[in-house]
């Protein structure tokens, strides 16, 4: 969502990032959704990867935390309302990292982390289906996700599923450095409904999924995005550039996720830099004959 509202010129690429949308352009929010939806998507996420104090708090906007996360969920579960197409469209609530992207060095204590994560979920839980812990660089703050569900009302009758992101170039691990299989025996224990991979190259999700299907006694799967290796200290608001894998269209996402299918994953689709037209062209994939 984030990236894509980017593209489009709805949201920045610094400061609130995808939040920005939210305020100034509702309305993008929800015509994206809806174009995923066209594309064959059948759950969507919320634009909340940004709703956090981390990001909000740079604007002063931490004290609209709740309202913009309530806000984003009802975006996402009004698209579903207007265009879902079998009544199996489902919202993923989004519970992102509480600081950046890709820095288990960065993750916040549990006594910091998990009031901010019981938040989003009280602020969430009306209008989604399920929750999505994503992004997730290290067995710690995967825990602290998994902690407040645990002791929330809000998500007692929903499922969750737990996405990690890992080393760009050694899928085996995550970014902290933990392995694959540590951290799929570590969420065994909460039981989420998958254990997913995401934000990192194919490559790296496929060797993921390999080695989650080693121990994983849930569903497996994975949402690479486009970028090539991100480097190792980056943050949203430095000026290190991430680079687009040119390579990756449709045709090769497509592709990958075939791979993904013959190493057992049954949850598929796309992070950064995956439009609708890569989610078309994987529904199409796997709607045809023989498939």
């Amino acid at each position: 969502m984030g990236e894509e509202l980017a593209e489009r010129g709805f949201s920045t690429r610094d400061g609130l990032w995808s939040a920005r949308a939210l305020i100034d352009h509702p309305e993008a929010v929800t015509a994206l959704h809806e174009e995923y939806l066209a594309a064959g998507a059948t759950i969507i996420t919320t634009n909340t990867y940004s709703t956090i104090p981390s990001y909000l708090d740079k604007a002063g906007l931490g004290h609209r935390m709740r309202e913009l996360a309530t806000s984003a969920s009802q975006l996402a579960r009004a698209a579903i309302e207007k265009h879902g197409r079998n009544n199996d469209e489902r919202v993923a609530g989004c519970l992102p990292p509480l600081d950046e992207s890709y820095r288990p060095d960065l993750v916040p204590s549990a006594r910091q982390a998990i009031p901010v994560y019981l938040a989003l979920i009280e602020s969430m839980a009306p209008s989604v289906d399920l929750f999505l812990a994503e992004t997730m660089s290290s067995i710690d703050e995967a825990t602290h996700v998994a902690e407040a569900l645990r002791a929330s009302s809000d998500a007692a009758r929903r499922n969750w599923m737990v996405s990690f992101t890992l080393d760009d170039r050694d899928g085996s691990k995550l970014r902290s450095g933990e392995s694959v299989t540590q951290a799929v025996d570590a969420m065994s224990g909460y039981d989420p409904i998958a254990i997913l991979f995401n934000c990192t190259t194919p490559h790296s999700v496929l060797r993921g999924i390999e080695e989650a299907q080693k121990v994983a006694t849930c569903r497996i799967g994975g949402y690479p995005n486009r970028f090539k290796p991100v480097p190792e200290d980056w943050t949203l608001d430095d000026e290190q550039e991430i680079i687009r894998d040119a390579g990756l269209n449709p045709e090769m996402f497509v592709d990958w996720s075939n791979r993904f299918i013959d190493a057992g994953a049954t949850y598929l689709g796309g992070c950064c830099g995956i439009g609708p037209s890569f989610i078309r062209e994987l529904a199409l994939s796997l709607n045809a004959p023989n498939v």
